[in-house]
This record gives structure tokens, C-alpha cells and sequence, in this order.
């Protein structure tokens, strides 16, 4: 994978996952529901398009930065989120942020999943930029079928962060957390 700026990968398309039982702090007139769904999971539907389902057991809360009325961030802190962005033309793309990694997307359908010391990132379709949270400099851009473990330690860069092809048994894992 090649590497990209930090304002680069905010330009990608995307969408992410995030998994646990749903404990969610909605910034105020995020414009956000939240409805029970499949496998204990809970679907947040929200007035800009964006779609996540949370693992049951799942902290994350919804930001709101620029106080518009619509979510453009999510702060996971434990489990996943599966994440499903539309795709629109300019504007700031969506992340979500987790202690030790960002991933940005416009467009696209991911997974992100966080356990201990390290996030693990997983495109269904569409390209996600995920880079190091503390750290500035370059990331990677995984595509459909990819993912990778950010570590807590460490520089993430194009050498020291591995990009996969994940095998079926982790994806329907991970998946099947979503109730998907």
C-alpha cells in the first residue's frame, strides 16, 4: 500500500466498523437515533446519511465538532462499530477516532475494532486512510478486503504497518459481532 499525508488520507472515501455493547454518548442534536437490531446490536441512524451498528457492550460517543446538527466524527474507546458513510462530493470526510489510530473515509462501508492496546481496521468496499493517532506523518489506504493492527507503540508508517488481506474465518468473525 502506498502511503499517504495526513490530509491526504481525509480526502478518501470511506466508511468503518466499530464493535461492543452499544454505550453511546450522543453530542447534543447530533441527529442521531438509535434503534435495537440483530445479535444484541444497536443501529444508529443519523440525519446525514451515516449508519453505524454497535456491538453490544460497545463505548464510543458521537461528536458533533462544528455543531451543524449531523455526526462527523465517532471516539471509540472499546469493542466495534461497523460504519456506513454515503459518498458526497467535498466537505471534511468522516472519522473515527480510537486511542491509538484516525480513519477517515467519504463513501464507503468499514469495520474498526478496538481491544487493549491496538485498533484493527477492515474495509467491506470502498478505501479507508487510517493513520497513527499521536503521531503525524504518513498512513496507509487499505481497499475493499484489507485491513491492518495499529499497535499502541510504535510509528505507523508504510514499513512498520502491515496491510492484509484478511482471511474469511476473522472477517465473519468480526461481522457476525455486527450482526451482519
Amino acid at each position: 500500500m502506498r502511503g499517504i499525508s495526513r490530509g491526504g488520507f481525509c480526502a478518501l472515501a470511506w466508511s468503518l466498523v466499530l464493535i461492543g455493547s452499544a454505550i453511546a454518548q450522543p453530542a447534543a442534536n447530533a441527529g442521531c437515533t438509535a434503534t435495537p437490531s440483530a445479535a444484541g446490536t444497536q443501529t444508529w441512524r443519523c440525519n446525514n446519511g451515516i449508519t453505524i451498528v454497535a456491538e453490544s457492550g460497545a463505548r464510543f460517543e458521537l461528536n458533533d465538532a462544528n455543531r451543524d446538527g449531523h455526526i462527523d466524527s465517532v471516539e471509540l474507546s472499546s469493542k466495534a462499530l461497523l460504519v456506513e458513510v454515503p459518498r458526497k462530493p467535498g466537505g471534511n470526510p468522516f472519522k473515527v477516532l480510537t486511542p491509538q489510530a484516525i480513519a477517515a473515509v467519504r463513501g464507503t462501508k468499514w469495520a474498526v475494532d478496538v481491544a487493549e492496546a491496538k485498533t484493527s481496521v477492515f474495509v467491506a468496499n470502498g478505501r479507508v486512510g487510517v493513520a497513527r493517532r499521536a503521531a503525524r506523518g504518513r498512513g496507509v489506504v487499505l481497499g475493499p478486503g484489507q485491513g491492518v493492527d495499529v499497535e499502541a507503540a510504535g510509528p505507523l508508517t508504510v514499513k512498520t504497518l502491515t496491510v492484509k488481506t484478511w482471511g474469511q474465518p476473522r472477517v465473519d468473525a468480526l461481522m457476525a459481532r455486527l450482526g451482519q
